[in-house]
């Protein structure tokens, strides 16, 4: 089989027209390189190129060799220079994973920041229940993920990194009678129905929501209708009850949906970036942009 070097030296001994040519554009000796293109022609067992007192000629072998393999030399250099870039950080797929209570709306200036600095770059925008996002990414199915704390679930194969926490905000129907108020203690939602589904057994926002409601004495009363998903907003508008959510979800509020924010001290949430325990360059890069946010002008 011939090696990419005989193959290298050959294109360039057939594009410059000679040996002298080519050895002087490769940095080579002459004789070493007449040696290898003579090793690749009694590899194949033809002659590529007619020697000539003033330089070469492919032979008719040669020229119909030469278009054949050319091709193998360009992607060669082409996956060296993506390789590159993604090692740098530079080029590639990011799939980056969100739960639906961290909006990809809250993720656009970091990506906008990422692309801009990586070119060559794309990412795979995905969303998917924090608990579930864990395996996702110690699999290697995704780069990294962004979810909602607290998960109850552990895998070694990834590591939390915490963000800054959240005030939580209620969001009311606009003609509620709590609508107009500065702030709500979370005890005033006692008698109110939640959209939003209780569960002690799953994490995320519906845990942090019912572990605060309890510390308060009392369980959310469901709705009607209830939802897991940013469709809750919706119900909401559409006078069904009130949910509790992090400010990230205020710019997905629907017409109809007033929010107020709970009480100082009384409800915050954080969420949280999952990493492998060895990040890709690329989630190192993004995961480097959302930690160092450029500052508020």
């Amino acid at each position: 089989m011939p090696s990419l070097k005989q193959i290298r030296y050959f294109l360039a001994v057939a594009d410059q027209g000679g040996f002298t040519q080519a050895a002087a554009a490769l940095f080579v000796a002459q004789p070493a390189l007449s040696r290898l293109v003579a090793q690749l022609e009694g590899e194949l067992g033809f002659p590529l190129l007619e020697r000539l007192p003033r330089g070469v000629r492919l032979t008719p072998a040669g020229a119909v060799y030469r278009e054949r393999i050319r091709p193998i030399q360009d992607m060669l250099a082409m996956a060296a220079e993506e390789g590159g870039q993604l090692a740098r950080g530079e080029g590639g797929v990011l799939r980056l994973l969100h739960s639906s209570s961290t909006p990809a709306t809250s993720l656009l200036p970091a990506m906008e920041r990422f692309l801009a600095t990586s070119p060559q770059a794309r990412i795979e925008l995905d969303r998917m229940a924090s608990e579930s996002q864990l395996g996702e990414v110690g699999e290697g199915k995704a780069d990294m993920g962004l979810i909602r704390l607290p998960v109850l679930g552990q895998d070694p194969r990834v590591k939390l990194v915490e963000l800054p926490r959240e005030r939580l905000w209620c969001a009311l129907p606009a003609g509620h009678r709590f609508a107009g108020r500065k702030d709500l203690p979370l005890a005033d939602l006692a008698l109110e129905p939640f959209v939003s589904a209780v569960h002690r057994e799953r994490g995320g926002l519906a845990r942090r929501v019912t572990d605060l409601c309890l510390s308060q004495g009392f369980v959310p009363k469901l709705a009607k209708v209830i939802s897991r998903k940013t469709s809750m907003l919706n119900l909401v508008a559409a006078g069904y009850g009130v949910a509790i959510v992090p400010e990230a979800m205020k710019t997905l509020a629907p017409p109809g949906v007033a929010y107020v924010p709970l009480r100082d001290g009384e409800g915050h949430t954080t969420s949280a970036l999952v990493l492998p325990q060895s990040p890709t360059p690329l989630a190192q890069k993004f995961a480097a942009l959302v930690l160092n946010p450029p500052p508020v002008p």
